[in-house]
């Protein structure tokens, strides 16, 4: 349901008076009132914006606007207009971090034109919620813009002065979104940075994650310095692979609006990860039948190498696939995902390999056989797939496939976020949900709660995952804990959790055949928790997990998908511990850095007394002491250095 109140219905919106250098200001609160967002004009007639969070200023009077192929549309405006409403609504999320998540706001829209020249219209959208405020532009359809070409968005995010952020500088477009989340100091960040998205903040006892959702026929945005020596951040386009004087191409006749371009805001970083503004700033559901799709855990061939002591000699294979369905099926894992080399000329990463064929698969492996063998045990396929091999047979391809059994695709090597490939996700999963395939994008951009607008998209990579410990000291339990505050708010992660060759960091060595962590088992199996991912692989080799079982037993009956999510306690960087539950049963998930600790789980905030499990550190990283008892209260744990703690917590 969707009220829409008269203008003058307060408190959705009130003129306030800005700062001396501004005019009136509109202002949005939240429904709680704890957040408000502001729109006002500066003296040259620029849209300037800004927000604050229980009366605390979180961003600055900040710019914005947009540079048109025409030239800026940024000042020389003049308010013609505005209309209040709100929104009361509830959806349900088919796999996440939650079972249904209330879209509850009030907003204003802002109706601005050019006083002279070519008097250009410009709409603002502004939204305040409990957990953060949002604002987009839209470019009205209007004689003056036949077919509207944005150069770049001049929006900025002025963060208060002394604030600490974290974000991925990942230096310049066309890459993997695959890094480190790192100190930034805003005042120092410069236009030649580039950050990727999320940018989380902490600021004057308040803390913020500035992002974007619903990004829909646009390109991607990314964050830069602002260029004044200001402390804050100033929005980037991700250009048109044709043109890069361009980023986003507008179509005859309709309007043209931006993603929400959003700041979720709490109290503590870690009251932002059970947010699921992301998800409700998205465009609702296109897929009206979703009973098939069906989230679950799967075992996986490449990462451990693949390795299998019963195959003569283990790889891209049928025998080798079939090792794997069997240890899917004795764990009671749902799936099986076949990686890169299955097909025809399969592989490559940035170009196809000649003679690639998607719709055939290579002699070394009887696919149907394995569909076949998979099914008499009630284990499915997923397939993987490069985009570009893809691409050139789509329909086709999922068809066959689809027909012929698959669950789910797995398709790899996109590494951008410009408009086209944004507008290629779209058609991608709009073409599987018709045929009934889940969906893990690999090679993919951070989420912008498109798992709501196709929830048989189940997971994303855009993350600095597991599969670095081939060939990288990079995954560290640092990594680890600042995934779960920075990329973990966004939604779905593929990071292939399930290593149990633990080592101490000091021992640690890449390899590339069943891989070292340089985490504990138990931080290992928290990863199932902590992070979210409906899709999720059991990534190490069958005979490592013979050979080395302690905590299989908590990986194979984790959900996956959850009811709900908490935030139980931590501090950015030090340590994290997250909380959600399926039924009434929680499962808890507690990811430490390097230094040793002692923390206490304050569990009385998920209820009065639980029969709890748990799996915490033991004397070496592989070893976990498991402990079955009753608890109430708090619970005190100690954390080894790169170590965590698993709980299964039943009334």
């Amino acid at each position: 349901m969707i009220r829409k109140p008269a203008i003058g219905a307060l408190p959705l919106v009130a003129l306030t008076f800005a700062t001396p250098a501004l005019a009136q200001s509109l202002d949005v609160a939240s429904p709680d009132g704890h957040n408000h967002i502001r729109l006002a004009l500066d003296a040259q007639g620029q849209p300037v914006w800004s927000a604050e969070r229980d009366g605390q200023q979180v961003i600055d009077p900040s710019p914005l606007g947009l540079t048109l192929a025409e030239g800026p549309l940024a000042t020389g405006l003049a308010v013609t207009g505005s209309e209040a409403s709100a929104g009361e609504d509830r959806y349900a999320i088919i796999a996440g971090k939650a079972a249904s998540a209330a879209d509850r706001y009030r907003a204003l829209s802002i109706h601005l034109a050019e006083k002279d020249g070519a008097r250009r219209a410009l709409t603002i959208e502004l939204r305040a919620y409990n957990d953060g405020v949002a604002f987009r532009t839209i470019l009205p359809v209007q004689p003056q813009i036949v077919a509207p070409i944005i150069r770049e968005e001049r929006s900025e995010f002025r963060v208060a002065p002394g604030s600490q952020c974290w974000g991925f500088n990942i230096g310049s477009f066309g890459k993997s979104h695959e890094g480190e989340y790192e100190p930034v100091d805003p005042a120092k960040a410069r236009p030649h940075n580039l950050f990727d998205l999320p940018m989380l903040c902490e600021s004057k006892g308040k803390a913020l994650a500035i992002t974007e959702a619903g990004l829909t026929d646009y390109a991607g945005l990314a964050l830069t310095g602002r260029g004044d020596g200001g402390p804050g951040f100033a929005a980037k386009l991700s250009p048109a692979l044709d043109d890069p004087r361009f980023a986003v191409r507008g179509k005859v006749g309709s309007p043209l609006a931006s993603p929400w371009r959003l700041i979720m805001l709490g109290d503590r970083a870690g009251d932002l990860i059970p947010s699921t503004l992301v998800t409700s700033l998205a465009e609702p559901s296109r897929v009206a039948q979703t009973d098939w799709i069906k989230p679950g855990l799967s075992a996986w061939d490449w990462w451990n190498g693949p390795s299998l002591k019963s195959v003569t000699k283990a790889g891209t294979n049928t025998e080798t696939a079939k090792g794997f369905i069997d240890f899917a099926a004795a764990n009671g894992l749902p799936y099986s995902l076949i990686d890169e080399g299955w097909y025809q000329g399969a592989g490559g990463a940035g170009e196809v390999r000649p003679g690639a064929d998607v719709m055939h698969w290579n002699p070394a492996i009887d696919l149907p056989a394995l569909i076949d063998y998979g099914a008499k045990k009630h284990v499915r396929l997923w397939l993987w797939f490069n985009w570009r091999a893809l691409d050139a047979n789509m329909e086709a391809a999922l068809a066959q496939y689809a027909a012929m059994g698959i669950a789910g695709i797995k398709v790899d090597f996109m590494d951008r976020d410009d408009q086209a490939m944004v507008d290629w996700y779209h058609r991608l999963l709009e073409a599987a949900a018709r045929h009934h395939l889940m969906v893990d994008l690999h090679g993919a951009y951070v989420p912008r709660g498109l798992t709501r607008t196709y929830p048989n998209f189940l997971t994303q990579e855009g993350v600095m995952g597991a599969e670095y410990n081939k060939w990288s000291r990079r995954v560290t339990a640092d990594h680890n804990v600042m995934l779960a505050y920075t990329r973990g708010l966004l939604g779905p992660m593929d990071y292939t959790p399930g290593g149990f060759n633990n080592v101490p960091p000091a021992d640690f060595v890449p390899r590339n055949d069943r891989p070292f962590v340089q985490t504990t088992r138990a931080h290992g199996l928290a990863l199932y928790v902590a992070y979210e991912s409906p899709f999720a692989c059991v990534s190490d080799s069958p005979d490592t997990y013979a050979e080395s079982p302690q905590g299989l037993e908590f990986i194979r009956g984790v959900p996956g998908v959850w009811d709900e999510t908490r935030f139980l306690g931590g501090q950015v960087g030090d340590y994290v511990a997250i909380a959600r539950r399926k039924g009434k049963r929680w499962y808890v998930g507690v990811l430490n850095n390097h230094e040793a600790r002692r923390i206490s789980l304050p569990l009385d905030l998920l209820g009065p007394g639980f029969h709890m499990t748990l799996w915490r550190d033991g004397a070496t990283p592989r070893e976990t002491v498991k402990e079955v008892r009753a608890v109430h209260g708090a619970l005190a744990i100690d954390l080894a250095g790169s170590g965590g703690a698993a709980l299964i917590l039943e009334p």
